[in-house]
Protein backbone atom coordinates (compact mmCIF):
# COMPACT_ATOMS: atom_id res chain seq x y z
CA UNK A 1 0.00 0.00 0.00
CA UNK A 2 3.02 2.69 0.96
CA UNK A 3 4.39 1.42 -2.46
CA UNK A 4 1.03 2.43 -4.32
CA UNK A 5 1.04 5.96 -2.59
CA UNK A 6 4.66 6.62 -3.06
CA UNK A 7 3.98 5.91 -6.88
CA UNK A 8 0.58 8.34 -7.14
CA UNK A 9 2.63 11.35 -5.38
CA UNK A 10 5.39 10.87 -8.05
CA UNK A 11 3.25 10.75 -10.95
CA UNK A 12 1.45 13.82 -9.16
CA UNK A 13 4.69 15.78 -8.83
CA UNK A 14 5.70 15.03 -12.79
CA UNK A 15 2.03 16.05 -13.90
CA UNK A 16 2.62 18.97 -11.82
CA UNK A 17 6.06 20.33 -13.23
CA UNK A 18 4.72 19.07 -16.77
CA UNK A 19 1.81 21.78 -16.52
CA UNK A 20 4.15 24.30 -15.15
CA UNK A 21 6.97 23.42 -17.94
CA UNK A 22 3.30 23.96 -20.56
CA UNK A 23 2.43 27.07 -18.78
CA UNK A 24 5.63 28.89 -19.96
CA UNK A 25 4.59 27.67 -23.84
CA UNK A 26 2.65 29.64 -25.78
CA UNK A 27 0.78 28.63 -28.90
CA UNK A 28 0.37 30.52 -32.20
CA UNK A 29 -1.95 28.71 -34.18
CA UNK A 30 -3.00 30.30 -37.48
CA UNK A 31 -4.51 29.46 -41.02
CA UNK A 32 -3.08 30.94 -44.75
CA UNK A 33 -5.44 31.40 -47.64
CA UNK A 34 -4.99 31.37 -51.17
CA UNK A 35 -2.24 33.48 -52.39
CA UNK A 36 -0.58 34.40 -49.50
CA UNK A 37 3.41 33.59 -49.25
CA UNK A 38 4.04 31.62 -46.52
CA UNK A 39 7.33 32.93 -45.05
CA UNK A 40 5.69 36.62 -45.27
CA UNK A 41 2.62 35.71 -43.34
CA UNK A 42 5.22 33.75 -40.71
CA UNK A 43 7.71 36.60 -40.15
CA UNK A 44 4.32 38.55 -40.09
CA UNK A 45 3.13 36.77 -37.52
CA UNK A 46 6.35 36.22 -35.36
CA UNK A 47 6.43 40.94 -35.69
CA UNK A 48 2.85 41.24 -34.50
CA UNK A 49 3.22 38.93 -31.73
CA UNK A 50 6.76 39.82 -30.85
CA UNK A 51 7.81 36.44 -30.65
CA UNK A 52 11.69 36.33 -29.43
CA UNK A 53 12.06 32.68 -29.14
CA UNK A 54 9.88 30.88 -31.39
CA UNK A 55 9.40 27.06 -33.34
CA UNK A 56 7.65 25.68 -36.07
CA UNK A 57 5.55 22.77 -34.71
CA UNK A 58 3.58 21.91 -37.34
CA UNK A 59 2.44 23.13 -40.93
CA UNK A 60 0.37 20.89 -43.67
CA UNK A 61 -1.19 22.92 -46.94
CA UNK A 62 0.10 23.31 -50.31
CA UNK A 63 1.95 25.68 -52.98
CA UNK A 64 1.32 26.83 -56.32
CA UNK A 65 4.57 28.22 -56.71
CA UNK A 66 7.80 27.76 -54.72
CA UNK A 67 10.97 29.90 -53.93
CA UNK A 68 13.56 27.06 -52.21
CA UNK A 69 17.30 27.60 -51.32
CA UNK A 70 19.08 23.75 -51.79
CA UNK A 71 22.14 22.93 -49.99
CA UNK A 72 25.45 24.78 -50.67
CA UNK A 73 23.78 26.72 -53.43
CA UNK A 74 23.98 30.57 -53.85
CA UNK A 75 20.34 31.13 -55.21
CA UNK A 76 17.10 29.89 -54.65
CA UNK A 77 15.05 27.21 -57.14
CA UNK A 78 11.58 28.23 -57.82
CA UNK A 79 8.73 26.36 -59.95
CA UNK A 80 5.43 26.49 -59.99
CA UNK A 81 2.42 23.46 -60.62
CA UNK A 82 0.39 22.42 -57.43
CA UNK A 83 2.72 20.95 -54.44
CA UNK A 84 1.97 19.59 -50.93
CA UNK A 85 3.70 20.71 -47.80
CA UNK A 86 5.06 17.79 -46.28
CA UNK A 87 6.90 19.06 -43.51
CA UNK A 88 8.05 22.72 -42.43
CA UNK A 89 10.48 23.21 -39.77
CA UNK A 90 12.34 25.89 -37.81
CA UNK A 91 13.15 28.27 -35.68
CA UNK A 92 11.50 32.19 -35.18
CA UNK A 93 12.42 35.16 -33.76
CA UNK A 94 11.81 39.04 -34.23
CA UNK A 95 16.22 38.74 -34.39
CA UNK A 96 15.62 36.47 -37.60
CA UNK A 97 14.00 33.02 -38.95
CA UNK A 98 15.67 30.03 -40.24
CA UNK A 99 12.99 27.68 -41.55
CA UNK A 100 13.52 24.92 -43.87
CA UNK A 101 10.62 23.04 -46.49
CA UNK A 102 9.86 20.08 -47.97
CA UNK A 103 6.95 19.41 -50.65
CA UNK A 104 6.28 17.01 -52.96
CA UNK A 105 4.51 16.84 -56.21
CA UNK A 106 1.18 15.12 -57.49
CA UNK A 107 4.18 12.21 -58.22
CA UNK A 108 5.29 12.14 -54.66
CA UNK A 109 8.91 13.71 -55.65
CA UNK A 110 9.89 15.31 -52.71
CA UNK A 111 12.48 17.77 -52.72
CA UNK A 112 13.31 20.71 -50.20
CA UNK A 113 15.88 23.60 -48.49
CA UNK A 114 15.50 26.86 -47.26
CA UNK A 115 12.42 28.29 -47.13
CA UNK A 116 12.39 32.20 -48.83
CA UNK A 117 9.86 33.98 -50.19
CA UNK A 118 7.67 32.84 -53.05
CA UNK A 119 6.15 30.26 -51.43
CA UNK A 120 2.40 31.20 -52.82
CA UNK A 121 -0.04 28.87 -51.25
CA UNK A 122 -2.67 27.18 -53.00
CA UNK A 123 -5.16 26.07 -51.16
CA UNK A 124 -4.65 26.47 -47.44
CA UNK A 125 -1.30 26.54 -44.71
CA UNK A 126 -2.27 25.78 -41.34
CA UNK A 127 0.34 26.25 -38.99
CA UNK A 128 0.90 25.83 -35.36
CA UNK A 129 4.27 28.02 -33.81
CA UNK A 130 5.27 27.32 -29.92
CA UNK A 131 7.20 30.39 -28.46
CA UNK A 132 8.80 30.16 -25.07
CA UNK A 133 9.74 34.03 -22.90
CA UNK A 134 12.53 32.23 -21.23
CA UNK A 135 14.63 32.60 -24.17
CA UNK A 136 15.91 34.77 -26.89
CA UNK A 137 16.72 33.62 -29.75
CA UNK A 138 19.13 35.51 -32.01
CA UNK A 139 21.42 35.34 -35.03
CA UNK A 140 24.92 36.51 -34.53
CA UNK A 141 28.15 35.43 -36.93
CA UNK A 142 30.15 33.30 -33.64
CA UNK A 143 33.03 32.81 -35.63
CA UNK A 144 32.44 28.85 -36.40
CA UNK A 145 30.71 29.57 -39.41
CA UNK A 146 30.78 32.61 -41.99
CA UNK A 147 27.01 32.51 -41.24
CA UNK A 148 24.75 34.12 -38.82
CA UNK A 149 23.94 31.38 -36.28
CA UNK A 150 21.48 30.87 -33.83
CA UNK A 151 22.23 32.23 -30.27
CA UNK A 152 20.12 31.41 -27.35
CA UNK A 153 20.02 33.48 -24.58
CA UNK A 154 18.02 32.66 -21.00
CA UNK A 155 15.79 35.83 -20.01
CA UNK A 156 17.36 37.58 -17.38
CA UNK A 157 14.39 38.00 -14.27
Amino acid sequence: MRFTYIILASLLLISCQQKNAMDKLTAHAFRLKPGQDLKTEIQNLVKEKQIKAGWVSTCVGSLTNYQIRFANQPNGSSDSGHFEIVSLTGTVSVNGSHLHISISDSTGKTIGGHLMEGCKIYTTAEIVILSSNEFVFKREKDGTTPWEELQVEPVKN
